[in-house]
């Protein structure tokens, strides 16, 4: 091919562009607190609703928020219990197993209702802070209470004579309150979390509870 080809002529060659000098560096978040200038090194999450998106602050007052901040902040009881409860499966919706609209007959609708309560009864509720419909179980002969028991007690920050509803309601009120997520994603609650689970365990294996 001859170089001076007309499709020669219509090829050109680009040049390497210039830059025009070095990137600027990412600007710091400044923290978010009123009346602070320091940086923003921190982050801490913007509570109920707004998963996903956080506040910048500094050492000092990221841990200022952190202590003050309450997840649950707003809701009721049957609200928190219900967040707990949805937490478990991530939020995602649930069906009553064994449950059939067109099934006909009354004991077709009975048999479906005795399936779904025998698969709810295997479900896991880790935390056990759902009882069971129909009034909850029988309570048994109060068991003797020995040392491992008595520790039990003491970490729940009850007596011994505490009642088996007393212990439930304590539990899911510790529950509440060293769950990560009520204590702005701080896991500094969590071997106090896992001692007082350890601790309802002991107590519902010894029949307490």
């Amino acid at each position: 091919m001859k170089l001076d080809s007309e499709y020669f002529d219509a090829i050109r060659v680009k040049g390497k562009r210039k830059t025009k000098g070095k990137a600027e560096p990412r600007r710091a978040e400044v923290c978010a607190w009123e009346g602070c200038n320091e940086p923003g090194s921190y982050k801490a999450p913007m509570g109920r609703d707004h998963e996903g998106q956080y506040l910048h602050f500094c050492v000092d007052h990221v841990r200022q928020y952190n202590k003050s901040y309450n997840y649950f902040s707003g809701l009721n009881d049957k609200d928190i219990q219900q967040h707990l409860k949805d937490s478990m499966t991530g939020h995602r919706p649930t069906w009553t197993m064994g449950h059939n609209g067109t099934a006909a007959g009354n004991g077709a609708k009975a048999a479906s209702a005795a399936r779904a309560k025998r698969w709810n009864s295997r479900m896991r509720d880790p935390f056990d802070l759902f009882p069971e419909e129909g009034g909850g179980r029988p309570q048994p002969r109060r068991p003797k209470v020995r040392s491992l028991e008595h520790k039990a007690f003491e970490t729940l920050d009850l007596t011994d004579e505490a009642s088996g509803e007393a212990i439930r309601t304590r539990y899911k009120q510790l529950v509440k309150q060293l769950h990560p997520d009520a204590n702005g994603g701080d896991r500094g609650t969590e071997d106090k979390l896992r001692e007082v689970i350890q601790a309802y365990k002991l107590l519902k294996q010894s029949g307490f509870c």
